[in-house]
């Protein structure tokens, strides 16, 4: 029998935006006061029934004109990355619709722009929340409706939340999608609908419902159908251990209905894991899947779609992000392949050189995949668990070839006590987008150090003047005061006049001290071999340092490491020794 679920609603955005907040002022459970650091680390969801939605929105609704099918809004609340809105099942991204959380202060933030990115890639239609309106300076928040609340702001508050509303516009622009404050949206299937809000007051939450609902109703109803009679499929949101229960399982059902004593299977690491349904629990409408004090009822079924804890045995070594789905006897063989085809489109093992990739759920681990690809970074290895010594075997094999592929990313896992090398990079964090951050940050500053260690292995432009009236000895070692005119000089840096390598420079002198090297703007003396002033060299010549051509072709590579003086002296010896050959350092 065909029915019509609640469309599943992902909140993204940059962390700190509001997501979690937004969603606590409807259901008013505050779960953001039992995250750490206020930021949402693990995927929840809560349904908010129709009626609830009614009474948000009063007349708001009635308005539109539309018959309502939909039995409500279930919300999933993402961590701070919006690469978890591709919590997966068959045949897309589990969310139906999506809303962007954007700091109407802040505006844009990389984490903004790669949830857009997403969405755009998934396709999910979205609408925007731009939060944190009761912040704009000169904002007096009321009671009225978010329009009329605009229109009673003083001159320049109006005209600083139109500024702001059309950066977000040129943003959006940017990304190739129209948008429009709601109330002058002209067709919701060509334009992205922005609605100014405050989840502190609750000001313009009502009209972000509104605009919401009615196009969840409007254009997703079609793909809302499922069939209560099919087997259910879902996603492991979370595993944990419950009081009086043991360890349960947070799913969310997406499609067909789960009873109590289904066979379900559930994907694994390396094997599907096949159990039976003990107990279903079903969280109070508004409740918080997550929330330590929600409210649950034991139920004998849920249909889709649906938030729902699991008691079942032999769940222990089930992970987050993996897929479910329920099974009769006859074709559990069939399922638990059609399952582990689903765990191995992530789950990644190849020979090819790359990073090693770890993290604690298949979601998790998806977005990880997903971020580092877009990247064009190479992977080698992506699973699940903690980072082992294996994990760091393998990364190491990468060190001969490609130092900088010797590299394990974990996010919210950790390092095992035998797993260590001092050749394995390991970058862990418990906040997904600060790993490409970090990882990004470290391999920019190893290029560095590594090729500002490749550069002092080869002889850099120099040029130096001999000072008239600064002869101190003619031969046997010639010793003659000179000046850099720039670059550095060093011991044993050969020197030549126009092209002809003349000599090599055995000491250096400064204030009557020996020292190994000087550079742009000093004056010393300094000692040749193999040269008689006077005749191979003379007061007021020049002289540049001898840089063999393979080190030449090696500079111009590393020129960045150089200063504009050294690379105008590399451009000077080019220019001399092209005369003889034309083809010199090309």
């Amino acid at each position: 029998m065909n029915t019509i679920r609640s469309p599943v609603c992902t909140v993204v955005g940059h962390v700190d935006h509001g997501k979690s907040s937004l969603l606590d002022y409807i259901r008013k459970s505050n779960i953001i006061k039992g995250e750490a650091g206020a930021i949402t680390q693990a995927i929840g969801a809560s349904l908010v029934p129709l009626e609830t939605i009614k009474g948000i929105c009063g007349p708001l609704l009635d308005s539109l004109k539309i018959k309502f099918t939909i039995p409500g809004l279930l919300f999933i609340d993402t961590p701070g990355h919006a690469a978890f809105t591709n919590l997966r099942k068959r045949g897309g991204n589990l969310a139906d619709i999506a809303i962007l959380v954007v700091d109407i202060n802040e505006g844009f933030k990389p984490q903004t722009a790669e949830a857009v990115e997403i969405l755009k890639h998934q396709k999910t239609p979205f609408i925007v929340a731009a939060n944190k309106i009761d912040l704009l300076p000169g904002w007096n928040s009321t009671k009225d409706n978010i329009l009329k609340n605009i229109s009673n702001q003083g001159q320049d508050t109006q005209k600083r939340i139109d500024i702001k509303l059309y950066e977000l516009v040129e943003k959006l622009h940017e990304f190739g999608f129209a948008s429009e404050r709601f109330d002058r949206v002209l067709d919701h299937t060509k334009e992205v609908a922005i609605i100014p809000v405050s989840s502190k007051t609750g000001e313009g939450i009502p009209e972000l419902l509104m605009v919401l609902t009615g196009l969840a109703q409007k254009y997703l109803e079609s793909c809302l159908k499922c069939d209560i009679n099919n087997p259910a499929k879902g996603t492991i949101l979370e595993v944990k251990e419950e009081k009086g229960l043991g360890m349960a399982l947070d799913v969310i059902i997406y499609d067909g209905t789960l009873r109590t004593d289904d066979i379900i299977v559930i994907g694994g690491i390396d094997n599907p894991i096949v159990t039976k349904v003990k107990a279903l629990f079903e969280p109070m409408p508004l409740s918080e899947i997550r929330d330590k004090k929600a409210r649950f009822k034991q139920v004998d079924k849920v249909c889709a779609a649906a938030g729902i804890r699991i008691s079942a045995p032999e769940i222990g070594k089930v992970v987050a992000g993996m897929p479910l789905m329920a099974s009769s006897k006859d074709s559990l063989e069939k399922t638990k392949q059609e399952i582990q085809k689903l765990v191995s489109e992530v789950i990644i093992e190849t020979d090819e050189q790359g990073i090693i990739l770890k993290a604690d759920s298949l979601g998790s681990l998806e977005a990880l995949i997903n971020i580092f690809r877009e990247k064009n970074i190479n992977i080698r290895k992506a699973s699940i668990g903690n980072i082992s010594k294996k994990d760091i075997i393998d990364a190491e094999s990468n060190y001969e070839k490609d130092p900088l592929k010797a590299v394990v990313i974990g996010f919210n896992v950790k390092l095992n006590d035998d797993a260590k090398s001092k050749k394995v990079k390991v970058l862990t964090s418990d906040i997904i987008y600060k790993l490409i951050e970090n990882f990004e940050k470290w391999v920019d500053g190893e290029k560095k150090r590594r090729e500002a260690a490749e550069i002092e292995m080869l002889v850099r432009p120099c040029k130096i003047k001999i000072m008239p009236g600064y002869v101190f000895r003619q031969n046997n070692p010639a010793v003659v005061g000179v000046e850099v005119l720039d670059g550095k000089i060093k011991t044993n840096m050969q020197l030549m006049k126009d092209t002809i390598p003349l000599t090599t420079i055995k000491s250096i002198q400064s204030e009557k001290k020996n020292v190994a090297e000087a550079e742009k703007g000093k004056q010393v003396a300094i000692s040749l071999d193999k040269v008689t002033v006077g005749r191979q060299i003379n007061e007021g010549d020049i002289l540049y340092s001898v840089i063999p051509e393979s080190d030449f072709r090696k500079l111009k590579e590393l020129k960045k490491h150089l200063t504009e003086g050294e690379i105008t002296i590399l451009k000077e010896i080019a220019e001399m020794m092209r005369k003889e050959n034309p083809l010199w350092g090309v």
